[in-house]
């Protein structure tokens, strides 16, 4: 499958957000965080940020965030429910990558992702990323375990 990236509009914004996951993944559901679900629904607050991934027929298969923190781009990434677990997050994951190399040139890359999530951190580790630091989190109305993940953009 190949991936191409546009900028997020409105239209996938809210296809994005109506995407629910099964558990214990329904965590990552965008109705769990009311600033978050803000964020992406509203054009300003996205800003230009997110990006929309279509597959080679042209369907909503997934998106990224891309943010700036100095030299290091901040990635948020999520792939359409049905097509997790299927294999598909190693080259998503890349492909999204290779994008924000060409488009932003940063120094680096970093990601957080809750620690219950083992397949997604599999996923990361295979990518070349390490992991940074553990912490908490308050996010979906509790505070959970997080860890952040880096990866140099040079490799």
């Amino acid at each position: 499958m190949t991936y191409s990236f546009r900028p997020m509009a409105q239209t996938d914004a809210e296809a994005v957000a109506s995407w629910r996951y099964p558990e214990p993944f329904s965590f990552y559901d965008w109705i769990s965080d009311e600033e978050d679900l803000a964020e992406l629904l509203h054009a300003d607050l996205r800003g230009d940020a997110y990006f929309a991934v279509d597959d080679d027929q042209g369907e909503l298969v997934g998106y990224f965030s891309f943010k700036p923190d100095g030299r290091t781009l901040v990635v948020g990434l999520g792939l359409r429910p049905d097509l997790t677990g299927r294999g598909l997050g190693g080259t998503f994951l890349a492909t999204g990558l290779e994008y924000a190399r060409e488009q932003f040139a940063p120094d680096g890359f970093s990601l957080a992702v809750a620690t219950f999530n083992e397949r997604a951190i599999k996923v990361y580790e295979r990518a070349g990323f390490e992991r940074a630091r553990v912490y908490m989190h308050e996010t979906n109305g509790g505070e959970w375990e997080f860890v952040e993940m880096r990866l140099s953009a040079r490799g």
